[in-house]
């Protein structure tokens, strides 16, 4: 299909999506939680042809890594959204000072109207449900673009959603990065991003020409700072998880670890054991899930192959070295790492895992805030004066203080990046809110004081005004 072709279709299809839209463009409660039920019953229903979907995707794809990653997570969404809705849809009062009485003021969250969605392969169902899930409790239409990385993903819900869901309300949009291109530069009422930081930014740009608004879920590079208090193997044990699920293809994965100096050794032993213990071999391992492609997997055979030529100690964990046929990649541990090496320099987004040493709590944070801000922080350390140094003392998108990667599953914590790791958030009230309009309605009754302001100006009431208000 030709460029100019690929955009037909898609406008005509965005056409068709706004007409339906104008028809009922504040849907009800009622409405809403219907469309919420039947998107959870479309997940509950289908979980196994998703999970086989992604596994054929993957080439192996853990069948936990999918239902904790895709299904639990957006199940758990939509559930919290069912409960809430009534509270998010309530209008706002607020205040309205002496001068503007009498009168009221509150705030009405409006849908926006059509919302286009760009889902990454790496989560295909949770990034693309996710954000559907926020759109469908403002009463928003969706078109949804999936990665052309998970093709049987994406037209198995495709299929889903036209069977489950009435004609004109989503549409599931399957093809190539020239069609995603083409998606952002249709002119939406809302287009929510989640990939890499230079797509993000070609996408921004093509959202402009529209003056289309833009929710950009990125990445970066997302440090864990051991603290010198820690005990290495409970640390380890809280962070391994987030690390390893789906591989390490997770934006807010561990991308490397600050180690207190003198305890490396100890945290690669603990690392090593519990790893091992978790995966006694990867290759043909159904619980380990394969790197995406093979281009995935050159390009982090390309980064462990640059690092080891610049002097970098490379640790490939497990029983076996995995399989490249599979393209099963053991979690890889680098030492002796610099930023003159691209594991350094770029996001990972797979299973290799950097280890820093630093002398003082104050170095490991210079060494943060050199860098770009990430999209998650991880600290561990029982200490709360350290934890709240820390907190203070960084930017990023969120934070686990004991943890790795699971404040995305908390439904009422916002998520999203700041700086070259994103732009805006949702999950929760946040989700509601990002895909509606706050729109504000200041209303009068039958009584108005509004003539007292008239000119002619300089009566005595016009300066009593001034006196009361201007200071």
């Amino acid at each position: 299909m030709t460029e100019d072709a690929i955009k037909t279709d898609l406008t005509d299809i965005l056409k068709t999506l706004k007409n339906s839209f104008k028809k009922t463009p504040f849907p009800d409660i009622k409405q809403r939680q219907q469309d919420l039920n039947t998107l959870k019953a479309l997940l509950l229903d289908n979980q196994d042809a998703l999970i086989q979907a992604m596994d054929q995707d993957f080439g192996n794809r853990s069948s936990d890594d999918s239902k904790i990653g895709d299904i639990l997570t957006t199940v758990q969404g939509i559930n919290y959204s069912l409960d809430h809705l009534k509270k998010w849809m309530k209008p706002s009062k607020r205040h309205l000072s002496l001068l503007l009485q009498p009168a009221s003021a509150r705030v009405e969250y409006q849908p926006l109207g059509v919302v286009g969605i760009i889902v990454p392969w790496n989560y295909p169902v949770f990034l693309g449900l996710g954000p559907l899930t926020a759109a469908l409790a403002a009463g928003n239409k969706a078109m949804i673009k999936m990665s052309e990385y998970t093709p049987h993903t994406a037209s198995l819900l495709k299929q889903l959603i036209d069977k489950y869901f009435e004609a004109n309300k989503i549409s599931i949009i399957e093809g190539d990065a020239s069609v995603a291109a083409a998606f952002s530069s249709l002119p939406l009422d809302h287009l929510f991003f989640t990939g890499s930081t230079n797509v993000g930014k070609l996408v921004m740009r093509s959202a402009a020409e529209n003056l289309v608004p833009v929710t950009l879920e990125l990445g970066g590079k997302s440090p864990a700072i051991i603290a010198d208090d820690m005990d290495i193997k409970t640390a380890v044990e809280r962070f391994i998880l987030g690390k390893t699920l789906n591989a390490g293809q997770t934006c807010v994965a561990p991308d490397y670890i600050l180690c207190p100096k003198g305890k490396t050794q100890e945290l690669v032993d603990a690392i090593d054991a519990t790893f091992t213990s978790m995966y006694p071999s990867v290759k043909d391992n159904k619980d380990y899930t394969s790197v995406v492609n093979s281009a995935q997997h050159a390009r982090l055979q390309s980064l462990l192959d640059d690092a080891a030529a610049k002097g970098a100690v490379i640790k490939p964990l497990g029983g076996d070295l995995g399989c490249t046929k599979t393209r099963q990649m053991p979690l890889t541990l680098l030492q002796s790492v610099n930023d003159e090496m691209l594991v350094m320099q770029q996001e990972i987004f797979g299973p290799l895992l950097p280890i820093l040493e630093y002398d003082t709590l104050d170095q490991a944070i210079d060494y943060i805030n050199e860098g770009e801000r990430p999209l998650a922080l991880y600290i561990y350390s029982f200490d709360k004066a350290c934890q709240n140094k820390i907190l203070k003392s960084t930017h990023s998108g969120g934070v686990c203080i004991n943890d790795a990667a699971f404040h995305v599953a908390a439904e009422d914590l916002p998520f999203g990046g700041v700086g070259s790791s994103g732009m805006g958030s949702y999950h929760g009230s946040e989700g509601f809110k990002t895909f509606s309009h706050a729109k504000s309605i200041l209303s009068r009754g039958r009584i108005s004081f509004g003539k007292l302001l008239f000119p002619p100006f300089g009566t005595a009431i016009h300066n009593l005004i001034y006196k009361l208000y201007i200071r």
